[in-house]
């Protein structure tokens, strides 16, 4: 179901034909990159948070980590993931496939300044055994991002 929800999303898009199947899972940054055949900095990490209850994701670098002190500084809260049996049901996609693409309409989406060293990353399409090559400018014209924001530890 989330892959077919990545796929609608990027429907009649640049990325239509960018879906890509792993030759074994991609669950963790290491495997995806190791299946993708890039470094871990590249695959695109979308990690899912609450913030008064309203779904958020965030999109970073597979090699960067958030900075709880920048996190609360943006969001006026401390980090709170997700936990992991509630992913789908806020977001829309499996744990292992959270990706921007396709997230239910609730979802606010964020892109992380870790991603803009790179052209061209690679998030999961909503399933473990997927990703999808896409430039870091295509997301923000494919999905409703609210801001590019700086989350990540230096």
């Amino acid at each position: 179901m989330s892959l077919e929800r990545v796929k609608n999303a990027v429907n009649g898009t640049a990325l239509e034909n960018a879906i890509i199947p792993l030759p074994h899972t991609g669950a963790t940054v290491e495997l995806a990159a190791d299946a993708v055949g890039c470094t871990t900095d590249e695959i695109a990490k979308t990690l899912s948070f609450l913030v008064e209850e309203q779904p958020v994701l965030i999109v970073i670098s597979g090699d960067a980590r958030i900075d709880n002190k920048k996190y609360k500084v943006y969001f006026h809260k401390k980090a709170k993931m997700i936990p992991w049996d509630d992913v789908e049901s806020y977001t829309g996609h499996l744990p292992g496939g959270v990706c921007p693409f396709g997230a239910k309409e609730s979802v606010q989406i964020y892109v992380d300044k870790s991603l803009e060293k790179h052209e061209i990353v690679y998030p999961a399409a909503g399933d473990e055994n997927f990703v999808i090559r896409t430039p870091v400018a295509a997301i923000d014209q494919i999905v409703p991002v609210v801001a590019h924001i700086d989350v990540t530890q230096d």
